[in-house]
């Protein structure tokens, strides 16, 4: 690599390691021109793009040659949480978001190390007013500094870049900003309390000069809901809030009965959205509302803006419009998950998908329905494929108590592992977990500081169309909507999906093993097993004219993640530990 790059000390830090404290010369600032049209070599969106497709324009590594890739470098990353990296690339570096709010700058093309982001340890850029917050602290004193656990907690999903820094949300709650030069501390904004249960999973996305961030640790009851905020990137100030929850006496209050404040839990925005320039909007998925079950939670409405899609301003935070997939949803199925936006026959068009697997197509300007497409693999709902409109099927509202057989399981088919775009193909990729559960819902007492998500008591069972498989890249055409393929596994996919401009899907599971496979026809090209489960959001970039793909592995995270195979596919075992990134690429000529 040309020496963007350059040592300037070596700290001890107080944990005992010893990092290199460096500085990334001739740093190109990240403009909002630069996220919109990213050179094809650097990812420097937690999906490539704004657009949040998954895809690589890169092509040197192909269908003919993709046989031949080998590992280039790795890199140990912690393992005190869990891991589902979706790191960025710009101008040679890869800056890699680690649990417990780690962040570390590598050289993309050999793996060194050139600085650390550690918090409570890192020191603060000079002459900066930041506030270093520890990992059990919010840094001010009118706010308790215990925490709820919370399922996830320490989970650090996605940064985001811009200008010269890099931006991060904690969990603690709050938003940080750290120089990307340098490594340091600029600043760091406290959001909420997490003594109430907040904390973030997932980072900020850059929307015309806006950090746009969605809060997590919702299911307990307090007197206040989840948000979406903006802020200032320079200074971390909190620019609008935008609530998640409609309040009582608010629009869409009434969907919620006559529930107190208090008890309206839930439509956490714990996975990073998308953004059109064109429109200036900012798209983001809530999820359900809790307690899961209608009949635990008290409510017998829509419960808004739970389980919906969100169009807003990032200017100001306004809701443009919203379109709520699973009104008054009573199953725990999220439709939390990424947002995809394609242009289809003319029509500006949103992709999402949830636990159910069913494809939702909408019109991203206006939020309209065009398409409702059912995989049909779930037991829950009726879904009108043209209005979307759908209806609970028979016995299956849950009553506490009393078991209902239904699929998937709470784990869900789809899950935080993002789907890919291929304007090759035409074609979405889709991580789907085949599962069922025999399900009995529990009750839960409305007091302040209580609430939770269940409780539900849990039997899996694999899916009657699975023939012993978990795994399943499912692969739709987009106009039709029809199923070009499916790739089974034992195990289950434990990725995202990345799709690339060589004809190529990439995506890891759960038994250790990544895998390339032909985009058009599903054809195993290339595989290779490594420390632990693949876990995370794969990338491909380009340093000095040479592409690489990067693929994460990890353990913990989703309830799942460990859950299913030991239930369904026990003789299927992987370390505990192993936390790392893996860089592949072709021989060098």
């Amino acid at each position: 690599m040309k020496t963007k790059i350059e040592n300037c000390l070596a700290v001890a830090l107080l944990v005992g390691s010893t990092a290199v404290a460096a500085q990334i010369s001739d740093y190109q600032s990240v403009t909002e021109e630069l996220l919109r049209s990213p050179s094809s070599g650097d990812w420097l969106s937690w999906r490539g793009t704004q657009a949040g497709w998954g895809y690589s324009a890169l092509d040197q590594i192909n269908s003919e040659n993709v046989g031949q890739l080998q590992l280039i470098w790795s890199w140990a990353m912690d393992d005190t949480g869990a891991g589902e990296a979706a790191p960025l690339i710009h101008d040679g570096v890869m800056f890699l978001p680690g649990p417990r709010g780690v962040i570390q700058a590598l050289n993309a093309a050999n793996g060194d190390l050139i600085w650390e982001y550690r918090p409570g340890i890192t020191p603060t850029i000079e002459g900066s007013n930041a506030v270093a917050l520890g990992p059990d602290q919010l840094g001010t004193a009118a706010m308790p500094t215990t925490a709820f656990a919370g399922v996830g907690r320490g989970v650090q999903k996605n940064i985001a870049i811009f200008g010269d820094m890099i931006y991060a949300a904690t969990e603690n709650a709050s938003i940080r900003a750290i120089d990307a030069r340098s490594g340091l501390l600029v600043w760091e904004t406290p959001v909420a309390d997490p003594a109430l249960g907040y904390y973030y999973t997932a980072g900020p996305i850059v929307a015309n000069g806006t950090l746009v961030t969605g809060i997590n640790g919702c299911e307990r009851y307090k007197d206040d809901v989840c948000f979406i905020t903006g802020h200032d990137p320079l200074t971390g100030e909190e620019r609008w809030r935008t609530d998640t929850v409609a309040r009582p006496g608010t629009p869409g209050g009434d969907t919620w009965g006559d529930l107190p404040l208090r008890f309206r839990a839930g439509s956490d925005a714990w996975i990073a959205g998308s953004y059109d320039p064109e429109a200036n909007l900012v798209y983001w998925g809530t999820a359900q509302a809790k307690p899961w079950a209608r009949a635990v939670r008290g409510t017998s409405g829509d419960a808004l803006y739970t389980n919906s899609t969100l169009a807003l301003n990032p200017d100001t935070g306004e809701m443009v419009w919203y379109y709520q997939h699973l009104p008054g949803e009573t199953h725990d199925m999220d439709e939390v998950f990424e947002t995809v936006l394609v242009d289809v026959d003319g029509r500006q068009s949103l992709f999402k998908m949830g636990k159910l697997a069913i494809l939702w197509q909408l019109d991203r300007i206006s939020g309209e329905i065009i398409k409702a497409t059912d995989v049909g693999y779930q037991t829950i709902v009726n879904v009108n494929p043209v209005t979307g409109a759908i209806t609970y099927r028979d016995g299956l509202l849950p009553r506490i108590g009393e078991q209902i057989d239904m699929c998937p399981s709470t784990s869900g088919f789809k899950s935080w592992r993002a789907m890919a775009y291929s304007p090759q193909t035409s074609a979405m990729y889709i991580p789907i977990t085949l599962n069922c559960e025999l399900a009995t819902f529990g009750p839960t007492e409305q007091v302040l500081g209580g609430g939770g998500t269940g409780p539900v008591r849990r039997i899996n069972y694999p899916h009657p169309q699975s023939n012993g498989n978990l795994g399943e890249l499912l692969v739709l055409d987009i106009p039709s909507g029809e199923v070009k393929w499916r790739y089974r596994s034992r195990a289950p996919i434990n990725t995202a999906a990345l799709t690339t401009a060589g004809g190529l899907v990439f995506f890891g599971d759960w038994d250790r093993r990544m895998f390339a496979l032909d985009a058009e026809n599903g054809d195993i090209l290339w595989q290779t097993r490594v420390t632990t489960s693949a876990q995370g959001f794969p990338i491909s970039y380009m340093v000095d004219g040479r592409q690489f793909i990067a693929l994460p592995a990890a353990t913990g995270g989703a309830s799942w993640s460990s859950m299913l195979p030991r239930d369904l596919a026990p003789e299927l075992v992987r370390p505990r530990n192993g936390n790392s990134m893996h860089v592949f690429a072709l021989p060098a000529p």
